[in-house]
Protein backbone atom coordinates (compact mmCIF):
# COMPACT_ATOMS: atom_id res chain seq x y z
CA UNK A 1 0.00 0.00 0.00
CA UNK A 2 1.13 3.35 -0.88
CA UNK A 3 1.23 6.54 1.41
CA UNK A 4 1.20 10.27 0.19
CA UNK A 5 3.09 12.78 2.05
CA UNK A 6 2.01 16.39 1.16
CA UNK A 7 3.45 19.47 2.31
CA UNK A 8 1.68 22.60 2.89
CA UNK A 9 2.99 26.17 2.08
CA UNK A 10 4.11 26.77 5.83
CA UNK A 11 6.65 24.45 5.07
CA UNK A 12 5.41 21.49 7.11
CA UNK A 13 4.06 18.16 6.12
CA UNK A 14 1.00 16.29 6.78
CA UNK A 15 -0.05 12.46 6.32
CA UNK A 16 -2.71 11.62 3.64
CA UNK A 17 -3.65 8.03 3.69
CA UNK A 18 -4.21 5.96 0.65
CA UNK A 19 -8.01 5.56 -0.84
CA UNK A 20 -10.04 3.62 1.44
CA UNK A 21 -13.75 1.95 0.86
CA UNK A 22 -14.09 1.56 4.77
CA UNK A 23 -16.36 4.70 4.36
CA UNK A 24 -18.38 3.10 1.98
CA UNK A 25 -18.74 0.36 3.70
CA UNK A 26 -20.00 2.03 6.69
CA UNK A 27 -22.37 4.03 5.09
CA UNK A 28 -24.04 0.83 3.76
CA UNK A 29 -23.82 -1.08 7.37
CA UNK A 30 -25.63 2.61 9.03
CA UNK A 31 -28.05 2.24 6.04
CA UNK A 32 -28.97 -1.15 6.04
CA UNK A 33 -29.14 -1.09 10.17
CA UNK A 34 -31.33 2.16 10.42
CA UNK A 35 -33.63 0.31 7.89
CA UNK A 36 -33.92 -3.29 9.86
CA UNK A 37 -34.12 -0.95 13.19
CA UNK A 38 -36.94 0.93 11.28
CA UNK A 39 -38.88 -1.94 10.25
CA UNK A 40 -38.86 -3.65 13.03
CA UNK A 41 -39.82 -1.61 15.47
CA UNK A 42 -42.87 -0.75 12.51
CA UNK A 43 -43.94 -4.64 12.53
CA UNK A 44 -43.31 -5.71 16.06
CA UNK A 45 -46.96 -6.85 16.01
CA UNK A 46 -46.53 -8.50 12.82
CA UNK A 47 -45.12 -12.35 13.65
CA UNK A 48 -44.64 -12.64 9.86
CA UNK A 49 -42.50 -10.05 9.40
CA UNK A 50 -38.85 -10.96 8.66
CA UNK A 51 -37.77 -6.97 9.08
CA UNK A 52 -35.08 -8.26 12.22
CA UNK A 53 -33.27 -9.99 9.60
CA UNK A 54 -32.27 -7.04 7.86
CA UNK A 55 -31.62 -5.54 11.46
CA UNK A 56 -29.44 -8.55 12.35
CA UNK A 57 -27.44 -7.94 9.41
CA UNK A 58 -26.81 -4.40 9.59
CA UNK A 59 -25.13 -5.41 12.89
CA UNK A 60 -22.97 -7.78 11.20
CA UNK A 61 -21.91 -5.18 8.70
CA UNK A 62 -21.36 -2.29 10.71
CA UNK A 63 -19.07 -5.01 13.10
CA UNK A 64 -17.40 -6.00 10.46
CA UNK A 65 -16.73 -2.82 8.78
CA UNK A 66 -15.62 -1.92 12.45
CA UNK A 67 -13.54 -4.34 12.64
CA UNK A 68 -11.63 -4.00 10.17
CA UNK A 69 -11.29 -0.39 9.76
CA UNK A 70 -9.99 -0.20 12.75
CA UNK A 71 -7.13 -3.35 12.42
CA UNK A 72 -6.13 -0.90 9.88
CA UNK A 73 -5.66 1.80 11.96
CA UNK A 74 -4.24 -0.02 14.44
CA UNK A 75 -1.46 -1.09 11.28
CA UNK A 76 -0.92 2.08 10.57
CA UNK A 77 0.09 3.72 13.90
CA UNK A 78 2.38 0.33 14.78
CA UNK A 79 4.31 1.08 11.68
CA UNK A 80 5.05 4.71 12.35
CA UNK A 81 2.85 6.65 9.75
CA UNK A 82 1.36 8.62 12.47
CA UNK A 83 2.42 12.35 12.31
CA UNK A 84 1.71 14.89 14.86
CA UNK A 85 -0.49 16.49 12.44
CA UNK A 86 -2.50 13.26 12.30
CA UNK A 87 -2.78 11.88 15.87
CA UNK A 88 -4.53 15.52 15.81
CA UNK A 89 -7.19 15.16 13.26
CA UNK A 90 -7.53 12.01 15.44
CA UNK A 91 -8.57 14.43 18.50
CA UNK A 92 -10.69 16.17 16.69
CA UNK A 93 -12.73 13.55 14.43
CA UNK A 94 -13.84 12.22 18.19
CA UNK A 95 -14.66 15.47 19.55
CA UNK A 96 -17.24 16.24 16.32
CA UNK A 97 -17.84 12.54 16.74
CA UNK A 98 -18.93 13.02 20.20
CA UNK A 99 -20.53 15.73 19.67
CA UNK A 100 -22.99 14.53 17.06
CA UNK A 101 -24.13 11.69 19.60
CA UNK A 102 -24.29 15.00 21.83
CA UNK A 103 -26.82 16.40 19.23
CA UNK A 104 -28.37 12.92 18.59
CA UNK A 105 -29.92 12.33 21.83
CA UNK A 106 -30.77 16.09 22.60
CA UNK A 107 -33.65 15.52 19.69
CA UNK A 108 -34.51 13.07 21.79
CA UNK A 109 -34.53 14.91 25.02
CA UNK A 110 -36.00 17.91 23.46
CA UNK A 111 -39.05 15.34 22.30
CA UNK A 112 -39.65 13.82 25.95
CA UNK A 113 -39.64 17.70 27.00
CA UNK A 114 -42.21 18.97 23.90
CA UNK A 115 -44.31 16.19 25.47
CA UNK A 116 -44.29 16.28 29.17
CA UNK A 117 -44.30 20.39 28.93
CA UNK A 118 -46.68 20.92 26.06
CA UNK A 119 -48.39 18.74 24.29
CA UNK A 120 -50.32 16.67 27.21
CA UNK A 121 -51.14 20.04 29.03
CA UNK A 122 -52.24 21.45 25.65
CA UNK A 123 -54.34 18.11 25.20
CA UNK A 124 -55.83 18.68 28.69
CA UNK A 125 -56.66 22.26 27.87
CA UNK A 126 -54.15 23.86 29.90
CA UNK A 127 -51.91 27.06 28.48
CA UNK A 128 -52.46 29.53 26.13
CA UNK A 129 -52.54 26.62 23.26
CA UNK A 130 -54.47 24.30 25.20
CA UNK A 131 -57.11 23.03 22.71
CA UNK A 132 -59.17 20.41 25.16
CA UNK A 133 -60.05 18.34 22.13
CA UNK A 134 -58.78 15.23 24.00
CA UNK A 135 -60.82 16.62 26.87
CA UNK A 136 -64.16 17.50 24.67
CA UNK A 137 -64.16 15.31 21.95
CA UNK A 138 -62.00 12.11 21.91
CA UNK A 139 -61.12 11.92 25.84
CA UNK A 140 -63.37 13.09 28.02
CA UNK A 141 -61.51 13.90 31.92
CA UNK A 142 -58.22 13.99 30.07
CA UNK A 143 -55.72 14.82 32.81
CA UNK A 144 -52.54 16.19 32.35
CA UNK A 145 -50.25 13.82 34.42
CA UNK A 146 -47.12 12.26 33.51
CA UNK A 147 -46.09 9.42 33.05
CA UNK A 148 -49.26 8.71 30.29
CA UNK A 149 -50.00 5.31 31.29
CA UNK A 150 -54.22 5.29 31.44
CA UNK A 151 -56.40 7.08 29.17
CA UNK A 152 -60.10 7.61 29.78
CA UNK A 153 -60.77 5.94 25.90
CA UNK A 154 -64.43 5.42 25.10
CA UNK A 155 -65.77 6.26 28.69
CA UNK A 156 -64.26 2.98 30.12
CA UNK A 157 -60.72 4.16 30.43
CA UNK A 158 -57.84 2.51 28.74
CA UNK A 159 -54.74 0.90 30.78
CA UNK A 160 -51.70 1.93 28.41
CA UNK A 161 -49.42 -0.06 30.81
CA UNK A 162 -50.01 -1.65 33.89
CA UNK A 163 -47.37 0.48 35.73
CA UNK A 164 -44.44 3.12 35.10
CA UNK A 165 -41.13 2.73 35.16
CA UNK A 166 -40.52 5.98 37.31
CA UNK A 167 -39.06 6.04 41.25
CA UNK A 168 -41.07 3.66 43.33
CA UNK A 169 -40.45 5.72 46.77
CA UNK A 170 -37.68 5.23 49.39
CA UNK A 171 -39.69 2.11 50.35
CA UNK A 172 -38.67 -0.24 47.52
CA UNK A 173 -35.42 1.86 46.59
CA UNK A 174 -33.40 -0.96 46.59
CA UNK A 175 -35.84 -3.08 44.29
CA UNK A 176 -35.35 -0.46 41.76
CA UNK A 177 -33.43 -1.18 38.93
CA UNK A 178 -32.60 1.90 37.65
CA UNK A 179 -30.79 2.73 40.86
CA UNK A 180 -28.03 -0.36 40.32
CA UNK A 181 -27.52 0.63 37.24
CA UNK A 182 -26.99 4.00 38.00
CA UNK A 183 -24.52 2.92 40.96
CA UNK A 184 -22.93 0.36 38.16
CA UNK A 185 -22.65 3.04 35.53
CA UNK A 186 -20.65 5.75 37.43
CA UNK A 187 -18.72 3.70 39.58
CA UNK A 188 -17.48 2.21 35.67
CA UNK A 189 -16.58 5.81 35.11
CA UNK A 190 -14.23 6.23 38.23
CA UNK A 191 -12.64 3.04 37.65
CA UNK A 192 -11.65 4.06 34.01
CA UNK A 193 -10.53 6.98 35.40
CA UNK A 194 -8.37 4.36 37.35
CA UNK A 195 -7.62 2.56 34.43
CA UNK A 196 -6.05 6.16 32.65
CA UNK A 197 -3.90 7.01 35.83
CA UNK A 198 -2.52 3.67 35.76
CA UNK A 199 -1.54 3.64 31.71
CA UNK A 200 0.20 7.27 32.00
CA UNK A 201 2.07 6.16 35.23
CA UNK A 202 3.18 3.22 33.36
CA UNK A 203 1.75 1.03 35.96
CA UNK A 204 0.15 -1.72 32.77
CA UNK A 205 -1.25 -3.79 35.51
CA UNK A 206 -3.11 -1.37 37.17
CA UNK A 207 -4.42 -0.63 33.99
CA UNK A 208 -5.28 -3.63 33.07
CA UNK A 209 -6.65 -4.28 36.41
CA UNK A 210 -8.88 -1.25 36.45
CA UNK A 211 -10.19 -1.41 32.72
CA UNK A 212 -11.06 -4.86 33.18
CA UNK A 213 -13.35 -3.90 35.94
CA UNK A 214 -15.11 -1.25 33.82
CA UNK A 215 -15.64 -3.57 31.39
CA UNK A 216 -17.40 -6.12 33.41
CA UNK A 217 -19.18 -3.00 35.17
CA UNK A 218 -20.30 -2.43 31.40
CA UNK A 219 -21.99 -6.10 30.79
CA UNK A 220 -23.40 -5.97 33.80
CA UNK A 221 -25.42 -2.44 33.26
CA UNK A 222 -26.42 -4.05 30.01
CA UNK A 223 -27.80 -7.04 31.93
CA UNK A 224 -29.29 -4.92 34.49
CA UNK A 225 -31.32 -3.25 31.64
CA UNK A 226 -31.94 -6.28 29.55
CA UNK A 227 -34.03 -7.43 33.12
CA UNK A 228 -35.40 -4.22 33.39
CA UNK A 229 -36.96 -4.61 29.64
CA UNK A 230 -38.26 -7.96 30.79
CA UNK A 231 -39.86 -6.81 34.02
CA UNK A 232 -41.29 -3.73 32.39
CA UNK A 233 -42.78 -6.03 29.01
CA UNK A 234 -43.65 -9.04 31.26
CA UNK A 235 -45.30 -8.01 34.35
CA UNK A 236 -46.24 -3.85 33.57
CA UNK A 237 -47.49 -4.10 30.00
CA UNK A 238 -44.81 -1.78 28.99
CA UNK A 239 -43.68 -1.77 25.41
CA UNK A 240 -43.29 0.55 22.74
CA UNK A 241 -46.50 0.36 21.71
CA UNK A 242 -47.87 1.82 25.21
CA UNK A 243 -48.64 5.51 24.12
CA UNK A 244 -46.09 8.21 24.15
CA UNK A 245 -44.38 7.52 27.62
CA UNK A 246 -43.45 3.82 26.86
CA UNK A 247 -42.09 4.85 23.03
CA UNK A 248 -40.04 7.92 24.63
CA UNK A 249 -38.90 5.79 27.78
CA UNK A 250 -37.75 2.89 24.96
CA UNK A 251 -35.93 4.98 22.68
CA UNK A 252 -34.14 7.00 24.93
CA UNK A 253 -33.04 4.19 27.82
CA UNK A 254 -32.83 1.65 24.44
CA UNK A 255 -30.59 3.70 22.41
CA UNK A 256 -28.49 4.63 25.31
CA UNK A 257 -28.19 0.69 26.07
CA UNK A 258 -26.68 0.51 22.72
CA UNK A 259 -23.97 2.96 22.93
CA UNK A 260 -23.47 1.57 26.39
CA UNK A 261 -22.74 -1.70 24.55
CA UNK A 262 -20.54 0.17 21.91
CA UNK A 263 -18.30 1.57 24.60
CA UNK A 264 -17.92 -1.66 26.34
CA UNK A 265 -16.93 -3.33 23.32
CA UNK A 266 -14.22 -0.08 22.53
CA UNK A 267 -12.72 -0.58 26.22
CA UNK A 268 -12.71 -4.44 25.62
CA UNK A 269 -10.69 -3.77 22.64
CA UNK A 270 -8.27 -1.62 24.06
CA UNK A 271 -7.96 -4.65 27.05
CA UNK A 272 -7.32 -7.14 24.96
CA UNK A 273 -4.75 -4.34 23.28
CA UNK A 274 -3.09 -4.43 26.68
CA UNK A 275 -3.36 -7.64 27.68
CA UNK A 276 -2.45 -9.60 24.66
CA UNK A 277 -0.06 -7.61 22.51
CA UNK A 278 1.52 -5.04 25.48
CA UNK A 279 -0.08 -1.63 23.17
CA UNK A 280 -0.42 1.42 24.34
CA UNK A 281 2.74 3.46 26.33
CA UNK A 282 2.54 6.34 28.82
CA UNK A 283 2.45 9.34 26.24
CA UNK A 284 0.71 7.34 23.57
CA UNK A 285 -2.33 5.86 24.00
CA UNK A 286 -5.43 7.67 21.87
CA UNK A 287 -7.45 5.27 20.95
CA UNK A 288 -7.71 4.38 24.98
CA UNK A 289 -8.42 7.80 25.58
CA UNK A 290 -10.84 8.18 23.15
CA UNK A 291 -12.43 5.66 23.93
CA UNK A 292 -12.41 7.02 27.96
CA UNK A 293 -14.04 10.00 26.56
CA UNK A 294 -16.73 8.20 24.91
CA UNK A 295 -17.53 6.29 28.22
CA UNK A 296 -17.82 9.49 30.34
CA UNK A 297 -20.21 10.50 27.77
CA UNK A 298 -22.30 7.56 28.09
CA UNK A 299 -21.98 8.25 31.77
CA UNK A 300 -23.55 11.78 31.29
CA UNK A 301 -25.84 11.03 29.46
CA UNK A 302 -27.22 8.01 32.04
CA UNK A 303 -27.09 10.92 34.80
CA UNK A 304 -29.94 13.26 32.48
CA UNK A 305 -31.73 10.25 31.63
CA UNK A 306 -32.42 8.96 35.49
CA UNK A 307 -33.05 12.23 36.51
CA UNK A 308 -35.59 13.31 33.23
CA UNK A 309 -37.09 9.68 32.62
CA UNK A 310 -36.92 8.27 35.69
CA UNK A 311 -36.92 10.71 38.61
CA UNK A 312 -39.00 14.16 37.06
Amino acid sequence: MTWIWATRMSGGSYYVPDQSRFPIFMAFSLFVLVMGASSTINNLDDPTSNSVYILYFGFACLFTTLFFWFRQVIKEHLAGLDSNQLKQSYVYGMAWFIFSEVMFFAAFFGALFYVRTLAVPWLAGEGEKGIGIAAVEMWQGFESTWPVIVTPDQGDGYVLAKKSMAWPGWDHALEWLPLWNTIVLLSSSVTVHFAHLGLKDGNRKKFNRFLGITVTLALIFVGLQAAEYYEAYAYYGLTLNSGIYGSTFFMLTGFHGFHVLMGGIMLAIMLARSVFAGHFEEHDHFGFEAASWYWHFVDVVWVMLFLFVYIL
